[in-house]
């Protein structure tokens, strides 16, 4: 069960595998709970955009929201839609808020400050131990504090996302465990989710930190 705040915040540096999870999440929460949208806000980076699983999303009966111009993934402009703040305001509205990959592209969620921290919110940092900037407790912390430096949220959880794509072995995913828990420990900052692909998620052993969560690569094609 997804027994998070209505709103939530998903960030994580490129390369994380954040708009994976995100895209994961709101295909699981939309079996549990009838009004999901997902707002792809994420004004960095031009590939891997939830927008472009919209179609996939809406037919599961997820409300997308992209760019003022819609979910054409050709469409590069930074233009986010004003229709965003509905779910924001909704009560009944389980949000997912996909955000830029760094600091600088979670600057976007400013002009939403007001409404989320009325609303409240969970903020959630996605970490691949495979990244370089990432790849450190020590810059797993940096990473926190930018962020939480440019948006005025805090980090309310970490989710390891230790993976190879496909390549994907239990021993990345504890690897990537083993440096989340001593960035959770350094903050007091749960671990939220363990997030692998489901033939790896089956073999994670049941009493470590965090829910774990399999996942399907919806944001790759198979030859990919």
């Amino acid at each position: 069960m997804l027994n998070d705040k209505r709103i939530r915040i998903i960030v994580g540096h490129y390369g994380s595998g954040k708009t994976e999870f995100a895209v994961n999440y709101a295909m699981k929460l939309i079996e549990q709970e009838s009004n999901v949208a997902l707002a792809d806000l994420d004004v960095v980076n031009v590939y891997f955009r939830s927008r472009e699983k919209a179609k996939m999303m809406t037919e599961k009966g997820i409300k997308v929201i992209s760019s003022a111009i819609g979910h054409d993934a050709n469409l590069d402009l930074p233009a986010i839609s004003a229709g965003i703040f509905a779910p924001l305001q909704d009560e009944t509205c389980q949000t997912i808020l996909d955000v830029g990959g760094d600091a600088t592209g979670a600057r976007v969620l400013a002009q939403f400050k007001q409404i989320i921290n009325f609303m409240g919110y969970d903020m959630f940092l996605v970490v691949n131990a495979n990244r370089e900037e990432t790849q450190t407790k020590e810059g797993v912390l940096r990473h926190i504090e930018e962020i939480e430096r440019q948006t005025g949220f805090k980090i309310t959880g970490l989710i390891n996302n230790t993976h190879l794509l496909r390549e994907t072995t239990l021993e990345e995913v504890l690897k990537g465990q083993a440096l989340v828990k001593s960035v959770s420990d350094e903050t007091n900052i749960p671990i939220k989710y363990i997030s692998a692909i489901e033939k790896v998620a089956q073999t994670i052993p049941s009493d470590v930190d965090g829910e774990i969560m399999p996942i399907k690569m919806y944001m790759r094609e198979e030859w990919m």
